[in-house]
Order: C-alpha cells, then structure tokens, then sequence
C-alpha cells in the first residue's frame, strides 16, 4: 500500500539557491510565514519556484492565538493576500502565546489548560478564522512545565477547541514525545485521543536529549521512538501530508530529503501494518 496524502519538507534560506536551480522533488513544502510576508526579492521567487512542484503550507510562529493582545488586521490582510497568491493549501499556527503587553517573546508559550482558558482561546481561533476568512490549522506545542491550575489533559484541552472552534490540526508527532517525556505522559494516549477528523497535516523533527529533559530544537535527526510514534499515528490516521522540519544543525537540501524519504518509508510500514 502507499501513500496518497504525500510527503515535504520546511523550505529554509540556507537552500534558497539549490530550490531556485532545480526545485523541489516532493509533493508538500511548508513556508514559515513571517519569512515570506509583504517580501519581495528571492523570498517570493522560491515560493513561485516551489509551487510549480509542490502544494504549499503557510505556518506561522507569531499569531499568539492564547495571548490577550488584540490581533493586528494588518497582518491578517497581509496573510490572506499571500494565502491566495501562492494558493496555500493550509495556514497553521501554534496553540499557545506569544505575546504580553504588545511586546513579542519570540517564544511557544503553552497555555494553562482549564475551562476558563478553554472558552478564551476558542473564541480567540475563531475570531483569527473570521480575519483570515478560512480555517486556521492548530499546532500542538512542546511544554516543559505545567500550572497549577490546570485541571484538563492536554490533548482533551486540544481536542475540546478543535471541535468548538471548528478547527485543523497540525499533529506534531515530535512535539508529543517531547511533552510525553518531560511532563510524563503516555505519547500513545496522547494521539488517541485528538479528533483524526481535524487532524490536516504532520510535523516530524528531531530534539536534544539534555539529560534531565527533552529540548524541541529541530536540530538533529528524527529518533527512533518518535518515528515508532509516527508509525502508530499513521496507523490510526491512514495516508496524511507530512513535512519534515529541521532549522538548526541544518543538513543540505539532499540531507533534509533524505529525511523527508525515511518518513516515505515509515509511513508505508504503517500502512501496510493497517492493511494486514
């Protein structure tokens, strides 16, 4: 059995020269935002290059859709307009915040999870669904620390905005084995319970082993248990588009399809594993 739903990866400077000369062989290439808006120059001739290959998904780090700042129209605008020039097929961001007090940390705050955080955040997602006049795709975060007055379990809390808020989901299969080993929980659990009917696309990536606690910086390759967790995810999911991150410790643009490749191959050991 193989895949339908195709495989890509995260377009990043460093290969800008490579993916002008000769594009990009996969069927998925994923765009940080903020890199590409209201931009001209090189920015926007990778993406028209890319395009004539690959779908392309816009997602964002800046948008602080748990945060208490109101949103900015202009970046919205901003947003849309690069949305339906390029033909995105997605537009993702983080579920957390980002922001305090109008000054940006530059950081994936996660949220406290409760009901009154809950209810803020889905009328927050569908207010930046109603500016972006489309669905938002929601990225589950790494967390290191939990609040004490949290009284939800993660994926539920994640589950509950994605249905109230009529919602896409980024599943990060990475960012799950990170949060499962540093606030011990059960990765399979975890995936189990989010809704596969909202679930849009997957983030693969690697992380730094500190010892004491995992640290999500897309500088290494993926590790076995996240590609064991891969593999149950497609399992219960069938064929989903999948993109490989990696932006620190960056390998060639060969190296990252490299990558990119491995995921082909899990994903087919999964299906057909679901198929027997």
């Amino acid at each position: 059995m193989t895949s339908t739903a195709g495989h890509g990866v995260s377009l990043k400077a460093a290969h800008y020269a490579d993916l002008l000369e000769r594009g990009l062989p996969t069927e998925w290439a994923e765009a940080l935002t903020e890199n590409f808006l209201d931009r001209g120059g090189r920015p926007p001739a990778v993406l028209e290059r890319v395009r004539r290959d690959a779908r392309l998904i816009l997602h964002g780090v800046s948008m602080s859709v748990g945060g208490l700042d109101p949103f900015d129209p202009s970046y919205f605008s901003s947003l849309r307009r690069l949305r339906d020039r390029i033909e995105a097929a997605f537009v993702s961001d983080h579920l957390c915040f980002g922001t305090v007090g109008g000054h940006h940390g530059h950081d994936l705050w996660p949220l406290p999870m409760n009901e009154e955080s809950l209810h803020h955040v889905v009328s927050r997602v569908r207010q930046a669904q109603d500016m972006l006049e489309g669905e938002l795709v929601l990225e589950n975060v790494s967390t290191y620390v939990t609040y004490t007055d949290s009284d939800i379990a993660e994926p539920d809390f994640i589950a509950a905005i994605l249905e109230e808020a009529n919602a896409g989901m980024l599943l990060d299969v990475n960012n799950v084995h990170v949060s499962a080993q540093n606030l011990g929980l059960d990765p399979i659990a975890y995936v189990n319970a989010l809704p596969a009917h909202r679930i849009r696309y997957i983030h693969l990536a690697g992380h730094a082993d500190m010892g004491t606690h995992l640290v999500d910086n897309h500088g290494a390759p993926v590790c076995d248990a996240v590609w064991s967790l891969y593999e149950h995810t497609i399992a219960r999911l069938g064929p989903t588009p999948t993109i490989v991150e990696w932006d620190s410790h960056l390998p060639s643009l060969d190296g990252l399809l490299a990558e990119s490749q491995l995921a082909r191959e899990h994903e087919r050991r999964a299906l057909e594993a679901r198929a027997a």
